[in-house]
C-alpha cells in the first residue's frame, strides 16, 4: 500500500509542476539529441509518405497481401543487418519496407474507402494526434522514466501472439477479437512512449542511429493506425446494422 500510495503522490507532485513554461523546457535534452529527434521525425515523416504510396499502388493494381509482407519483413532484416555507415542504402530500404508495409495494409484500407472514406482520414488524423502528443509526454518526462514499462509491454505483446496463435487453431470468437484489438492498442500506445524515451536515452549515450530508430516508430504508427482504422469500421458498420434493423 505505501508503494502505491508513493506512486500517486508522485504523480500528483508532477502535475503540480506541469506549465507552459514546463512544456517549452527541453533542457533534458541535449542539442545534439533535439537535431537527432527532428531527423527520425523527418524520416518517419517520409516513410509514412513512402507507405501511403504502396497503398495506393494496392488500390491501383492489388498487389497488396502475402507477398508484400514477407517481402516488408526481408526488407526489414536487410536494413537491420547492415552498418550504420551505409546511410544511403539503409534509408533506401526503410522507404522500401514502408512501402511494401503500405501494400501488405492496402486491403484494409481499400476496404475502409468502400465502406466510408472519412472514417480513414479519421483513423490516420486519431493516429497522428495520440501518436504526438504520447511523444511529447515522453520528451517532457524525466529520463528513463517509462522505460521500466518495456517489459510489461513486451509480456502483452507475447500474450497477443498466443492468443492469435491460438484463435488460429482452435477458432476465436468475437469477444477474444474485441479483447485482441483493444489491447493491441493500448499495448502498441505504449509502446510509442518506452520508443521515444528508449531513442533519446540511446542518442544521449552516442547511439545517432535515426534509420533504426526512425522504423521502431514507423512500426509503432502502422500498429496504432491499424487498430483505430478496425476499430472504427466495426462502429461503422454496427451502426449500419442497426438502421436497416430500425428501417
Amino acid at each position: 500500500m505505501d508503494a502505491f500510495a508513493s506512486f500517486f503522490d508522485s504523480q500528483s507532485a508532477s502535475r503540480n509542476r506541469w506549465s507552459y513554461d514546463s512544456l517549452k523546457n527541453l533542457r533534458q535534452i541535449s542539442p545534439l539529441v533535439q537535431n537527432h529527434l527532428k531527423q527520425v521525425y523527418l524520416t518517419l515523416c517520409c516513410a509514412l509518405v513512402a507507405s501511403a504510396a504502396g497503398a495506393y499502388l494496392h488500390i491501383l493494381w492489388n498487389i497488396g497481401g502475402l507477398l508484400t509482407t514477407i517481402a516488408c519483413f526481408g526488407c526489414m532484416a536487410w536494413l537491420l543487418s547492415i552498418s550504420p555507415y551505409e546511410e544511403q542504402k539503409r534509408v533506401a530500404l526503410l522507404m522500401a519496407t514502408a512501402l511494401l508495409q503500405g501494400a501488405s495494409i492496402g486491403p484494409l484500407i481499400d476496404l475502409a474507402i468502400q465502406i466510408d472514406p472519412s472514417v480513414l482520414i479519421t483513423a490516420f488524423v486519431g493516429t497522428a494526434v495520440a501518436f504526438g502528443c504520447f511523444s511529447v509526454a515522453a520528451m517532457l518526462a524525466r529520463r528513463r522514466e517509462y522505460l521500466y514499462l518495456g517489459g510489461l509491454l513486451s509480456s502483452g505483446l507475447s500474450i497477443l501472439l498466443w492468443l492469435h496463435f491460438a484463435s488460429s487453431i482452435f477458432g476465436g470468437s468475437a469477444a477474444l477479437f474485441k479483447f485482441e484489438l483493444y489491447f493491441g492498442l493500448l499495448v502498441f500506445v505504449g509502446y510509442v512512449v518506452v520508443d521515444t524515451q528508449d531513442i533519446i536515452e540511446k542518442a544521449h549515450l552516442g547511439d545517432l542511429d535515426y534509420v533504426k530508430h526512425s522504423l521502431s516508430l514507423f512500426t509503432d504508427f502502422v500498429a496504432v493506425f491499424v487498430r483505430i482504422l478496425i476499430i472504427m469500421l466495426k462502429n461503422s458498420t454496427e451502426k449500419e446494422k442497426k438502421k436497416k434493423r430500425r428501417d
